[in-house]
């Protein structure tokens, strides 16, 4: 039985079963191909989800970092290495619950006297937090259009959040490899100077 229509309760739709295969894979054979299809899994949820921009942004130093970007277009809005503060973003917002996962019309909800400017317009705007393993918030996975969107649904909320658990997977096993690499010089041994005793 696939993992979302157990969890679920519906049939699964092409990017739902693409997103499900991969957050199941083992980790041996499952690096190359998560890879490879982290753009496309942004891609499709730009397109299926009818918005303009898909971002994975990164938290440093209180600044929101991003890190991938997906438009279909070669007017980008935002750029990847390009940064903000934290504190003047949606994304904290979204995090620390001050606005919803999910907002169909910015313009018009009712914190929108309280969300920083930006200098393109947030007509729709769906974001979800990029936890890892640890319990620490990578970032976020967020998706907006220029315009409203009053089709969204909670169903495509799901399908954000659950491309945020597979990058949360992707950087958890890349951190793992960077541990793997440094501890690999590690030795327990002394070394013979330091060792006066013998």
């Amino acid at each position: 039985m696939n993992l979302l229509t157990k969890d679920h309760g519906y049939e699964p739709d092409m990017l739902e079963v693409r997103i499900s295969e991969l957050l199941v894979a083992t980790p041996e054979g499952a690096d190359a191909l998560i890879s490879d299809v982290v753009p496309d899994v942004l891609r499709l949820l730009r397109e299926h989800l009818k918005m303009d921009v898909v971002f994975v942004s990164e938290f440093v130093d209180n600044r929101r970092v991003f890190r991938r970007v997906e438009t279909g277009t070669r007017k980008r809005p935002i750029e990847v290495g390009q940064s903000d503060p934290l504190e003047e973003s949606f994304c904290q917002r979204v995090i620390d619950g001050r606005l919803p996962r999910m907002v169909a019309n910015a313009a018009a909800h009712a914190l929108s006297a309280d969300l920083p400017a930006t200098p393109f317009p947030v007509g729709a705007h769906l974001s979800t937090p990029i936890i890892l393993n640890d319990g620490r918030v990578y970032g976020t996975l967020c998706c907006f259009s220029y315009a409203p969107n009053d089709e969204l649904t909670k169903r495509d909320l799901k399908k954000l959040e659950m491309s945020a658990q597979l990058a949360a997977r992707r950087i958890d096993q890349q951190n793992a490899r960077e541990a793997e690499k440094a501890m690999a010089n590690w030795s327990l041994e002394p070394r013979e100077e330091l060792a006066p005793w013998r």
